[in-house]
């Protein structure tokens, strides 16, 4: 059980222990050039091992660490590009691999200053899978000793959200396809099957969860989450909001902690893959 955005915001790391400390959130993924990045540090120093903790790669929100011309508008701003002119520019071939592969293993190195094991990573908006992007994150990965990245590969469902979720799981889908032939790279270790992108936002998100948990198949499976309490820095960098209290509230109660209880499957977090 993996919450995305670590780092976002104070609210959102609060909201994302809350469910870890619930015994239901066993994994976070952290943005380091966010907000919330400094209390981020500070908790995962404090918290110790029991928590699997990845890089939430982020190259469409507020700045870079590193020089990184092709991902970034041209200065005095120099600020991400927006996801739609990313896509294009990966699409494109306008994506400079060296600043991947710089920016990259910069929020890595500071996601190390915390002084954690990185088990994975992912990114924000799923941008890894992208051409020009995918190549260059798996030899980081392979370089860095970081033996997980996600593959983001939901099936699709009629009982998504909305349509834009089925889009965006088939976009998702094109995209790695294409960056995976592209990069001719293996495909590194991974959960066995992945969850989240059609339980965004759907108000039947609680009852979702619990389905899925109770046909849960032999293997591994990651199931993305986006637990939180939107609070002030969140709402000026993400719109993404209120959702994100539903979703804590939906992980913390006592039917899903009855689930993880029951000893009907194991959790664990990426180091354990």
């Amino acid at each position: 059980m993996n919450a995305d955005d670590f780092g976002f915001s104070a609210g959102v790391n609060r909201g994302i222990l809350e469910a870890h400390a619930a015994g239901v959130v066993s994994s976070v993924s952290v943005l380091v050039n966010t907000p919330g990045w400094p209390d981020a540090r500070d908790r995962l120093r404090a918290i110790g091992g029991t928590l699997g903790v990845g890089l939430h790669l982020n190259l469409t929100t507020g700045a870079p660490l590193t020089t990184a011309p092709s991902l970034t508008t041209p200065p005095p701003t120099a600020r991400f590009h927006s996801l739609a002119a990313l896509v294009a520019r990966a699409l494109t071939g306008r994506l400079d691999p060296a600043h991947v592969s710089a920016e990259c293993a910069a929020q890595l190195a500071r996601l190390r200053e915390a002084g954690v094991r990185v088990t994975h990573i992912d990114s924000h908006r799923h941008v890894h899978v992208l051409p020009g992007v995918w190549g260059v994150v798996i030899e980081t990965a392979r370089r860095e000793w970081v033996p997980v990245v996600r593959v983001p590969l939901e099936p699709l469902s009629p009982r998504a959200a909305s349509w834009r979720a089925l889009l965006k799981q088939a976009t998702l889908a094109a995209a790695w396809g294409v960056a995976s032939r592209r990069s001719g790279a293996a495909v590194p270790r991974h959960a066995d099957r992945f969850y989240g992108i059609s339980l965004q936002g759907d108000p039947r998100f609680l009852a979702r969860v619990v389905a899925l948990l109770d046909r849960l198949e032999p293997g591994t499976t990651e199931l993305m989450v986006h637990p939180g309490h939107p609070d002030g820095d969140l709402a000026g960098w993400d719109d993404y909001t209120t959702p994100r209290a539903a979703e804590l509230a939906a992980l913390t109660s006592s039917v899903v902690r009855a689930r993880f209880a029951s000893g009907a499957f194991r959790l664990v977090h990426f180091g354990a893959l």
